[in-house]
């Protein structure tokens, strides 16, 4: 669990706590994403706010602290508490989408999710030239094609958070591409001392955004359900 992981252009082979600077501070865009969507909950009035809407916000702030965690230790253990919360909030908000957005009951809430789990799995261990196709990014490919496909059937049925949906996935597709390049295109991040410092840090902040215009979606609309 303790061994050393250099996945990142930043970090380079560099053992160090502080070797991936900008990856490690860009994690504060998580927790001011759920600070700002705290706020927002807190605003609304105390008979209307949803205990499913407060599990959403912790893990967001968990998904702020353990990449903070991957990218100063950068450790097996670290990368657990990296990556779990990522899924837990990927399943948690499906669930919600389905189940709340959709007005679905537990039975296709459930087949939904197994379906996604499964997805997740196979595009997780998919392999290109015998490791990660696209630097990993094709694990993420169920949840951006999730957020395209439902937001965009939403707003078909008249929901009004499928425009947040579809925002969120147009978003994650640029930072995916982000997450793709980094390793890559590292040398063309150079700075002047020859230190690279990547791509990997706009993933952060833009996984930020949307992670907030998913959670402001759930907090204002979670009440209504699509027509039909």
């Amino acid at each position: 669990m303790g061994r050393k992981l250099f996945e990142y252009c930043e970090r380079g082979f560099d053992p160090g706590f502080w070797a991936e600077p900008l990856n490690a501070i860009t994690n504060a865009a998580f927790i001011i994403a759920a600070a700002m969507a705290t706020m927002m909950w807190l605003c609304i009035p105390a008979a209307e706010r949803r205990w499913v809407d407060a599990w959403l916000l912790l893990v967001l702030y968990a998904i702020g602290i353990g990449s903070f965690l991957f990218h100063t230790f950068a450790t097996v253990w670290a990368a657990l508490a990296d990556t779990i919360p990522i899924g837990i909030f990927m399943v948690s908000y499906l669930a919600y989408v389905l189940k709340r957005f959709f007005g679905f009951g537990w039975l296709i809430t459930l087949l939904g999710l197994a379906v996604f789990v499964v997805a997740l799995w196979q595009s997780s261990v998919v392999r290109c030239d015998g490791g990660p196709c696209l630097n990993g990014s094709v694990a993420y490919a169920p949840a951006f094609i999730a957020l395209i496909v439902l937001g965009s059937v939403l707003s078909l049925r008249g929901h009004v958070a499928g425009t947040s949906l579809v925002a969120a996935g147009l978003i994650f597709a640029v930072s995916l591409t982000f997450r793709t390049i980094d390793g890559d295109l590292c040398a063309t991040t150079a700075l002047p001392n020859g230190h690279p410092i990547g791509y990997h840090f706009l993933w952060h902040i833009l996984n930020a955004l949307l992670l907030y215009l998913l959670c402001r979606a759930a907090i204002k609309y979670g009440g209504q359900q699509a027509k039909g």
